[in-house]
């Protein structure tokens, strides 16, 4: 198809499941591409951030200015944001103003479409939830507005990454045995994540999709029930034992996928309280005109599974959300004006350089561990879980390669720089803010130092308490680890591991 006469295309959410996915597919056929989203370091360090048909744009849609910035001059715009994870409880409030925030900056700057993925269901079943009233509402919103819109809605989404898959994959991989209330009988028509893509895609380019609201689905109506016993033979796993009753609500699951699976309560609720009612296609228009081969269940988790199994999972679940870098990130002094950064560091001079020490650095977590005391992580992680938080068990995308904005177990990688450092944030529970840094630096005579730094804001007493509780297992613990690191890159100490006062 001629792409030339085409305006730059506008991708909100940019680093978020679908739409990173989306931008990809769209420079593939020729457009040019204007990707929003709250972090340019975030989206600069995705494979397509340095494409030279993409323009990088910070936007936020509760920030009507930026938004005015971010369409100026583009012809369609993908609306793929969410603020389920950002605003937690107050998402639905959240979302409903950044809809009017985009219909009102996309007329402004006179855009042509907006193309809006939203949730099947219907609005009126007793067992509505909260999460589809909401997407429903934005939907609404962006068809009241004077740019035509177009409002696709689907149910879960099958696709290496996705959180209703990853709840899927784990529940199955972990539970022979599962204890299964009502709602997994509900019936639902899954799609694959590349039948999401040709959909939107198609929207684009037919213009008589403009105005109208489509349901999308695949070609197979199932019980949640029976995609588990899809996944566990397309992964050659044992089906496992279900025994049905008649209570376990939404909420209770929620916490029981929380516990199991690295998908927490805040997600997993919304999204099984949306197959708590009847999730399928109640028309069909959409495939006379934009007729695709639509992949069945079992397809669409063989494909998962294969880029699971070959590490490319090219967007996650985890993916979302902004990267804060605290303000006291940047000061130098032990001392600032918000509290005392409280601080614990090793540093030690190796033999060799530092590509040879990245190349262990950049695989920390997930599988290969923190190549040290990893009991001590583990417990870590399970007080965590308890606490509500993310613990270990979300692990990382690939076991080889790290970019800025990926979830690595419950830290994020807040910065990253080859082969010279590595800066993560925690977001495990914790009565402060936490920051772990690995610095990298070339001292010559084929030597280098490596330091590991942890840094530490504490909120109120507790988290001076927690610091200081803590502080003789961070010694312990990164001592080892900067061990642990050296010798796993079969190196030699040229002075031992030492603390120091950054």
């Amino acid at each position: 198809m001629n792409t030339k006469n085409y305006k730059p295309v506008l991708v909100t959410g940019a680093t978020g499941y679908v739409a990173g996915r989306l931008i990809p597919l769209l420079l593939k056929s020729g457009y040019n591409i204007r990707a929003m989203g709250r972090s340019i370091a975030k989206m600069a360090d995705r494979p397509w951030g340095q494409d030279p048909n993409v323009q990088l744009v910070k936007g936020d849609i509760l920030d009507v200015d930026s938004l005015r910035k971010a369409v100026d001059g583009c012809g369609t715009i993908y609306y793929l944001v969410h603020s389920m994870i950002s605003q937690k409880g107050k998402y639905r409030h959240a979302d409903r103003i950044g809809a009017e925030n985009m219909v009102q900056a996309s007329a402004d700057e006179h855009a042509e479409h907006l193309i809006y993925l939203g949730g099947l269901g219907d609005i009126h079943h007793k067992n509505i939830s909260k999460h589809l009233i909401s997407r429903n509402e934005v939907g609404q919103v962006l068809l009241s507005g004077p740019v035509p819109a177009t409002v696709l809605r689907a149910a879960m989404i099958l696709g290496s990454g996705s959180a209703s898959f990853e709840i899927l994959r784990y529940l199955a991989e972990r539970l022979p045995v599962m204890v299964t209330p009502k709602w997994v009988s509900m019936p639902t028509q899954p799609i694959s994540i590349t039948n999401i893509l040709g959909y939107l895609k198609g929207c684009m380019e037919n213009p008589e999709t403009r105005g109208k609201t489509f349901d999308i689905g695949g070609p197979d109506v199932v019980a949640y029930r029976d995609l588990f016993h899809v996944f566990t033979k397309e992964a050659g796993l044992p089906s496992p034992l279900m025994i049905p009753v008649p209570v376990l609500t939404p909420r209770l699951s929620s916490l029981w996928i929380h516990l199991v699976t690295p998908v927490p309560s805040a997600i997993a609720q919304p999204l099984t309280e949306g197959l708590s009612l009847p999730t399928t296609c109640t028309e069909n228009k959409i495939i006379q005109i934009i007729p695709q081969e639509l992949i069945s269940c079992k397809e669409a988790i063989r494909r998962a599974l294969e880029r699971i199994q070959q590490e490319q999972v090219d967007t996650c679940w985890t993916d979302a959300g902004e990267i804060k870098y605290p303000e006291w990130a940047y000061s130098g002094d032990s001392t600032y004006s918000g509290g005392t950064i409280l601080k614990c560091a090793y540093r030690s001079v190796v033999k060799g350089t530092a590509q040879n020490l990245w190349t262990a650095v950049v695989q920390l977590g997930g599988e290969t561990g923190y190549y040290g005391a990893d009991l001590l992580w583990k417990i870590r992680g399970f007080i965590d879980v308890l606490s509500g938080g993310v613990g270990l068990s979300r692990g990382r995308r690939s076991k080889k390669r790290l970019q800025v904005g990926d979830a690595l177990d419950f830290w994020r990688v807040l910065n990253l720089k080859k082969p010279s450092k590595l800066l993560l944030i925690a977001e495990m529970k914790t009565p402060g803010e936490a920051l772990l840094e690995i610095n990298i630096d070339d001292v010559g005579n084929n030597q280098c130092q490596i330091m590991l730094i942890s840094r530490f804001l504490p909120k109120g007493v507790m988290g001076i308490l927690y610091w200081y509780v803590l502080y003789p297992f961070h010694l312990y613990v990164f001592n080892r680890m900067l061990k642990g690191i050296v010798n796993a890159s079969n190196l030699k100490f040229v002075t031992p591991p030492e603390r120091f006062t950054p």
